[in-house]
């Protein structure tokens, strides 16, 4: 895969593409980046669509290759950027634990938080990607707790951007519930250069995205 390719970033702040941000700050590497008005309607230009039929963000063009999706375009750019030690390799036994987390947040956590937001409970939690809200609380509770210091052991990952970022908003809107395990976790997120450098760059478009 040829990382030497332009690789263009669409962005709207806030958005989940805040965690595809951090990933790229994270990388080191140039890109270029379309800062989209999602709330004004620029996610619904044909131009917008053609790259994303949803018209949602993030979004990336590396050269001729389109993705979509957070998580999905997170693990693309560790595999397309291997130099900055983001992934495992492909005959790596960790690379199926990684994996494993890395799609976990948007397939089972992401629906948790809606659901639980919404106040929906299913009367038959098998058919719940997340089971029951107490056993996912239960289980990051395990996973985050024996993060030594990150997810899956003592490099930091992709797994740690995707997951560590829905982790994050979890419990910054009170979604997750108040416990030392998080706090020590997300403490060593802020504390990432990376993770500074995107959110001092967001911040304006915050700030203006917030007063408008």
């Amino acid at each position: 895969m040829r990382s030497d390719r332009q690789l263009t970033f669409y962005h709207a702040v806030p958005s989940r593409s805040g965690t595809v941000h951090w990933m790229l700050q994270e990388l080191g590497i140039p890109f270029d980046v379309k800062l989209l008005d999602i709330r004004g309607g620029a996610g619904q230009t044909p131009e917008f669509l053609a790259i994303n039929p949803l018209g949602k963000v993030p979004a990336i063009v590396h050269g001729d290759t389109v993705v979509s999706e957070a998580a999905a375009i997170c693990c693309y750019l560790a595999d397309a950027f291997p130099d900055a030690g983001l992934a495992p390799a492909l005959d790596d036994p960790a690379r199926g634990e990684y994996l494993r987390w890395l799609f976990f947040s948007p397939s089972t956590i992401e629906p948790a938080f809606v659901d639980r937001v919404r106040q929906y409970e299913a009367q038959d939690s098998s058919q719940n990607s997340y089971r029951d809200w107490n056993t996912l609380v239960a289980m990051l509770l395990d996973v985050v707790g024996k993060a030594d210091p990150w997810l899956i052991g003592e490099n930091f990952t992709t797994v740690d951007v995707v997951m560590g970022a829905t982790i994050r908003f979890g419990c910054m809107f009170d979604i997750l519930p108040k416990d030392p395990v998080f706090n020590d976790y997300i403490r060593r997120i802020d504390a990432r250069p990376a993770y500074q450098r995107a959110q001092e760059i967001d911040a304006p478009y915050f700030a203006a995205t917030m007063a408008g």
